[in-house]
């Protein structure tokens, strides 16, 4: 299509009639109103766009009069930036006024300016791809930079110069390697040379803000993609730099070039066995894919070589852990997310005893305990950490996890495993050792789990002599029953 407006044509256009709508409202008020960015690219791929983005010659002020009584719900959280958020039955809708924006070379928030056209305001968007509108309500496509050719060719271009759109808003590079991730596009060479050049501008940006954009880069369609492109352009090294310090080191069964290959199939392949909605695991699941593609980060400074020139990464799992923790928390996500990604990356090792030598019921139950909640997630990181081209070994490994997978479902059965507690509770504890709260209570209550992780269920007659036994080794029992004696002479 031409650059200039073009009267869209095509069942892709069947838009939601809010969007008419809210068009026509504008223009009876005198203003224009144009539907812009992702949710006009989603039409053309034939996606719906969860939020929809309008952008208008309105001021902020202007756009409150004219949705006052129409939208169910309105805030202003975003005024200074020229942004208006309503809510219209189940639309989550933003308008926002033409503007230009720019960083300060040491700024981490954008200097906004308004605009006076929607060309301009297309021109210092993002992509080309999302720099097409559709007036309103004449749904005439606006198109300057021929972002529709872009995104049926699947490339991304920036409607100006790289390096102009990368310096007003750095993370823009960070969502070239989401859009390439998500959308399944290559990178225009010279988007890619800038992204390269100016990556250590993404340091003004905030944590937060980053961490968004990696969540959406990880949850995409071919994660994988993206993940390259960051560290191919050396913006890894500034916002996960542990995934490209993989590449300098060779994996220990030397089946693949390097660990950072490896861990790219593992993420892979994690994705690949998310389940559908009503599944265990609903797909994209960030936690599962963040711990496959972090799961040997530990490698590098655990890495020894041995005599006869062998290479080990003994302790790695732990190692890797703390980093991710570490990192993590830099990107300032939330407690639970990294306690479930440094959880599964510390315990990704813990299968390959079994592999080797099966485990009694005792080891069965502690498996199951230690991953809690994140079993099933375990599960697919430990079948997904198989990227051997040896299909024997594989095969070996896979049978072997189908065997514990087999077992856990036999033991859950009998005894509960997603819950395991002692036979007895504190108060049973306390009644009948005689004691009051304190951390003697905790000492008998983990022995007796260690009891019922060991041995099973148990009476709880067996329950109390094991709780007796074990009593009367404790120097406290020596001096509880003096105290008795004691209290008896008196």
């Amino acid at each position: 299509m031409a650059a200039d407006d073009t009267a869209a044509q095509g069942p892709q256009f069947e838009v939601d009639p809010v969007v008419l709508e809210l068009g026509r409202r504008f223009a009876g008020a005198g203003f224009e109103l144009s539907l812009v960015g992702g949710p006009v690219r989603d039409l053309f791929l034939g996606r719906t766009s969860p939020d929809l983005d309008f952008t208008t010659d309105a001021t902020p002020d202007e756009t409150l009069a004219v949705v006052k009584g129409w939208a169910d719900a309105h805030w202003d959280i975003g005024r200074e930036f020229g942004t208006i958020g309503l809510r219209k039955d189940r639309h989550q809708i933003e308008v926002t006024t033409y503007r230009a924006e720019a960083y300060d070379s040491d700024s981490r928030k954008p200097e906004v300016a308004f605009g006076t056209s929607l060309e301009a305001d297309l021109g210092r968007r993002d992509f080309s791809m999302n720099a097409m509108a559709l007036r309103l309500p004449s749904l005439a496509l606006v198109d300057p930079f021929g972002g529709l050719a872009d995104l049926r060719a699947g490339i991304l271009r920036t409607p100006g110069a790289p390096e102009l759109s990368f310096s007003d808003d750095p993370l823009r590079m960070m969502r070239a390697a989401r859009f390439a991730s998500q959308l399944r596009v290559g990178v225009a060479p010279e988007v890619r040379a800038a992204m390269a050049d100016m990556a250590e501008r993404i340091a003004i940006v905030s944590a937060e803000r980053v961490r968004d954009e990696l969540v959406k880069l990880v949850n995409g369609a071919e994660p994988g993609t993206g993940i390259d492109l960051l560290v191919e352009t050396g913006l890894a090294e500034h916002v996960i730099p542990e995934v490209p310090a993989l590449r300098l080191e060779a994996d220990e069964h030397h089946r693949h070039k390097d660990v950072y290959h490896h861990s790219l199939k593992v993420l892979e392949q994690a994705a690949g066995l998310e389940t559908g909605p009503d599944g265990p695991v609903p797909g994209p699941d960030f936690v599962l894919r963040f711990a496959a593609l972090m799961h040997d980060v530990g490698k590098p400074a655990t890495r020894r070589f041995e005599p006869g020139g062998g290479v080990t990464f003994r302790h790695h799992d732990v190692v890797g852990s703390k980093l991710v923790k570490k990192r993590m928390k830099a990107l300032r996500f939330d407690n639970d997310t990294i306690k479930a990604v440094a959880r599964l990356v510390e315990l990704h090792m813990r299968f390959y005893g079994y592999g080797e030598a099966g485990w009694s019921d005792s080891a069965v139950r502690r498996y199951v305990t230690d991953a809690g909640p994140l079993l099933e997630r375990l599960h697919r990181l430990t079948r997904s950490d198989v990227t051997t081209r040896n299909q024997r070994k594989a095969d070996r490994l896979a049978f072997a996890y189908d065997d514990l997978e087999r077992r856990i479902s036999e033991l859950a059965e009998q005894e509960e495993l997603a819950s395991i507690r002692p036979d007895l509770d504190g108060q049973q504890i306390m009644s009948i050792l005689g004691v009051r709260p304190g951390p003697l209570v905790g000492r008998a209550y983990r022995f007796l789990l260690e009891e019922r992780m060991e041995h099973g269920p148990a009476s709880e007659d067996e329950a109390r002599g094991r709780l007796l036994e074990w009593w009367v080794q404790q120097p406290e029992s020596a001096s509880a029953a003096a105290e008795n004696v004691e209290s008896r002479e008196h």
